[in-house]
């Protein structure tokens, strides 16, 4: 039986704040402000602080396109894997 929206969105917006807390702790490590992050990613500082937050508008889970997570981990010198946290939820029943 497949898993019911409200679960998946809920597995979702709790994965999201696992990837804004790994975001966090990356821009912390390499000593950057989120301004100096969100400006060599191309992103409005506003955008970046959302994504630090879990969020990607308000109210609505991150989900930062693939171009901005490969310029989060240029900016940040870290692989991407290590931006992307463990344990994804299984989105194939959305």
């Amino acid at each position: 039986m497949p898993r019911r929206n409200d679960e998946i969105e809920a597995e979702w917006s709790a994965y999201s704040q696992r990837f804004a807390t790994s975001l966090r702790s990356a821009r912390e490590r390499a000593g950057l402000s989120q301004e100096d992050v969100a400006y060599r990613s191309g992103l409005t500082r506003y955008t970046y602080q959302k994504y630090e937050k879990g969020e990607s508008r308000p109210g609505n889970p991150a989900n930062p396109t693939l171009r901005t997570m490969l310029a989060l981990s240029q900016v940040l010198e870290i692989p991407l894997a290590e931006l992307i946290p463990e344990g994804a939820p299984d989105l194939r029943s959305r």
